[in-house]
């Protein structure tokens, strides 16, 4: 097939327009800078689209009330705006774990319902329900610096219910170190005096150049941004999702201006119907679809103070292989467990971290009991801040009666231990849990100087399921081990990094 005459391009064009095309295929709604000025009530240090969140907090809310369902007060609807809207700056990312608390917990109001007056939660984003929610993106974004009238302007940003959740920037493939180049202008962009607002409420950052593409979050290093990989087998669907041609009304919008002499040639490309399938392609699909934006915030971020993280791809296939795992069940009717063996330096700690939250977010268990037992004091905290942050508290069990009670009770319950402590309280629980609902999570679980200490947890939890997480090679002799705990659910060493 002929190739088609490629224009001299402007800017960022053949990196920009594609990705808009592929976003607006995955469910966004394309809206053009001028549209989006308007939405933020045409004040450029506004980076919310309040008119869109407005309409969705009406949409996606509601209560109960003595078996009758309300609505929020149109008080209550403008106060919750003005709750995401005036988050105090407090640093760059302290701002956004405020936002990100805001965003994952919601805020509650009273309402005064019959003469009696209750707090409600009001939500700002529908976690279980991605269709509930509205997504747009637009480009060109122009946003003020701070104390100062110059402008700022993101290559593409994006919307969830008129809250900035991701920034792209794009760069010409002929660039040299292209996305080196566009994850300095990410990081730069985000200094105090420069436009530190549109990054309080962002999740996912990404740098992409048509071949290459790299993504963060808020605040990290230039030395953390990474590559995605993504496992699943994608290449049919992400092939039609850039090949599917747009809508008249948005090519009309999208090329109405600025990308007005670059149009017949991305009509032709769209006509030809065979586009393949890019770098930039790839990390798009795999982390800003919808239903993958609001998954990575949701389950997937994690406040290590003072930093925010957000999953690397082995971290993420590790979770969902464990949570396909533990859905099975064994002869006995013991959900199945295993080993997580991720070499060191892949972030196993933080794949243990998501995997608790993960089980208690998304698993489709009613009121799961988990114990995450760790071997070092830092990480156990950082276990409580994490569960914290989604709402969830955790408890450190001090007896073998409390341990008993936690775990008896009908509650949801997390429980961290460091495993001294935690091996001490269990020799003191003179009682078996046979539930199977209990989900024990060990840190370093194959070393053989636990055999007794997994002995006694077989004794006090004789149907829990069992998962352990490793960096440390794996000798012949703790092969017995890895099979008591249930065989490998994944493996990952650095050569698969390269």
């Amino acid at each position: 097939m002929a190739s088609i005459p490629c224009p001299i391009f402007r800017e960022d064009e053949n990196s920009l327009i594609p990705a808009i095309q592929l976003l607006v295929n995955l469910g966004y709604s394309y809206i053009t800078p001028g549209e989006a000025i308007a939405a933020r009530g045409r004040k450029l240090n506004n980076v919310i689209l309040e008119d869109i969140l407005e309409t969705q907090l009406r949409k996606i809310n509601g209560f109960t009330f003595k078996g009758k369902d309300h609505k929020f007060s149109d008080k209550n609807i403008k106060n919750a705006v003005l709750a995401v809207k005036d988050v105090p700056n407090a640093g760059l990312v302290a701002s956004n774990e405020a936002v990100y608390d805001l965003l994952t917990l919601g805020k509650s109001f009273d309402e005064n319902i019959e003469g009696d007056i209750k707090g409600f939660t009001l939500n700002y984003v529908d976690w279980k329900d991605t269709k509930n929610n509205v997504f747009h993106v637009t480009d060109e974004f122009e946003v003020e610096k701070t104390g100062s009238k110059e402008l700022r302007r993101p290559d593409l940003v994006l919307f969830v219910n008129g809250i900035p959740f991701a920034v792209i920037e794009c760069k010409r493939r002929d660039m040299e170190k292209a996305v080196q180049q566009a994850i300095e202008q990410q990081i730069r962009n985000q200094y105090a005096d420069e436009i530190p607002r549109l990054f309080h409420y962002t999740q996912i950052l990404m740098a992409c150049s048509v071949n290459d593409a790299k993504y963060a979050t808020t605040g990290t290093h230039e030395k953390f941004w990474s590559f995605w990989r993504e496992k699943s087998d994608f290449k049919s669907r992400l092939t039609k999702a850039i090949n599917k041609p747009l809508n008249e009304d948005v090519k009309e919008n999208l090329f109405s201006q600025q990308y007005a002499y670059v149009r017949d040639y991305f009509d032709a490309l769209e006509a030809q119907g065979d586009r393949a399938i890019t770098e930039q392609d790839i990390a798009i699909y795999s982390l800003l679809s919808p239903e993958r934006l609001l998954e990575m915030t949701y389950v997937f971020t994690v406040f290590d103070k003072p930093e925010k993280k957000i999953c690397r791809y082995q971290q993420y296939n590790a979770v969902h292989n464990s949570l396909d795992r533990i859905a099975k069940r064994t002869p006995e009717g013991r959900r199945e467990g295993g080993v997580v063996f991720h070499t060191q330096g892949s972030g196993k700690s933080l794949t243990m971290v998501m995997m608790a939250k993960a089980i208690s977010l998304i698993s489709n268990v009613e009121n799961p009991k988990i114990i995450v037992v760790t071997d070092r004091k830092d990480l156990d905290r950082q276990i409580e801040r994490t569960f914290k942050s989604c709402g969830k508290d955790t408890v450190r069990a001090t007896t073998g009666s409390h341990l008993t009670d936690l775990l008896q009770s009908k509650r949801e319950v997390i429980v961290t231990a460091v495993i001294n402590k935690f091996e001490a309280v269990m020799n003191k629980a003179e009682v078996r849990l046979d539930s199977d609902d209990i989900f024990i999570l060990v840190d370093e679980g194959h070393r053989t100087q636990y055999g007794k200490f997994n002995v006694s947890m077989q004794r006090v939890f004789p149907r829990a399921c069992y998962i352990s997480f490793t960096g440390t090679p794996i000798l012949k002799k703790d092969k017995n081990t890895v099979q008591r705990f249930g065989g490998f659910i994944d493996r990952y060493t650095i050569d698969q990094a390269v």
